[in-house]
């Protein structure tokens, strides 16, 4: 999508360069109209571009509706995420040695690689990141089946590949909701749309009721632009301009570093 390419601020710029424009072109327009003396009165004129501004605001307020919810839906991602693998560590304590240690490291090592897919801006890094968690995963889910298939009947073996498949759950619905659920081209097409015809439409009035241009025109352009950006920020893929905060996910590794002897003030890799 082009908003993958083109940076935030270049696009609230553009927002604002296209209200500008758009009301500048509806000025000339209804001044020309106005000079050539056509029955053209003022009401419908004015009753018209209410109305497309109206359904711009309605389209802001529903795509921002569509951004902020999935916002709200990430953190409780990070939040369930961080609970399953707490969950995951502690069932590990009733797995025999030597896979009790081995799914312990593997399980920070997991959430090393979950919290750099989180903080991290590059996407080489962040890639990679994923297919290493995901090789993880693949471990971490074999010692499940072979612990599985020890004792079919084994309560601790089927909590322990519940929360195991519960992580993998997690990732995929992280990744799905942070990094491939956007909002739709024709959404984005039709918001610029409206607000060119919106802003025709003001600077057409403004021309028809023989007024001069406004020098608040600069705050409307800048008011939606805002608005538009602040769009594009929450739909950025990867939480680049609003990033989710981490912390869960970090004070669980903080936990498993305590309980292993580690020091807990080190950061992350």
């Amino acid at each position: 999508m082009i908003i993958d390419i083109v940076p935030v601020w270049v696009l609230f710029l553009v927002s604002i360069a296209i209200v500008l424009i758009s009301v500048e072109i509806g000025f000339r327009l209804g001044s020309k109209v106005r000079l050539r003396k056509y029955d053209e009165r003022e009401s419908p004129a004015s009753a018209i571009s209410g109305v497309i501004l109206g359904l711009q605001a309605f389209m802001l307020a529903f795509t921002f509706s569509i951004v902020s919810d999935r916002y709200d839906i990430k953190k409780e991602l990070v939040r369930e995420e961080a609970n399953a693998i707490r969950t995951t560590w502690h069932r590990a304590d009733f797995l025999p040695e030597p896979d009790q240690g081995k799914t312990k490291e593997l399980l920070k090592e997991y959430l090393k690689h979950r919290v750099t897919v989180g903080q991290v801006r590059d996407p080489e890094v962040v890639r990679k990141a994923l297919g290493d968690a995901i090789r993880m995963q693949q471990q971490l889910w074999e010692i499940a089946v072979i612990h599985g298939k020890t004792d079919l009947n084994s309560d601790i073996g089927a909590l322990f590949v519940e929360s195991v498949n519960e992580i993998a759950d997690l990732h995929a619905m992280r990744v799905n909701v942070g990094l491939q659920s956007r909002i739709p081209s024709t959404i984005w097409a039709v918001l610029l749309s409206l607000l060119i015809l919106g802003m025709l439409g003001v600077g057409y009035h403004t021309a028809i009721a023989e007024s001069r241009r406004s020098r608040v025109t600069p705050v409307l352009a800048i008011s939606f632009s805002l608005v538009i950006a602040l769009i594009a920020a929450l739909d950025h893929p990867g939480d680049k301009l609003m990033p989710v905060t981490q912390q869960p996910l970090i004070n669980v590794l903080r936990e498993m570093n305590a309980g292993s002897g580690v020091d807990t003030t080190a950061q992350p890799d």
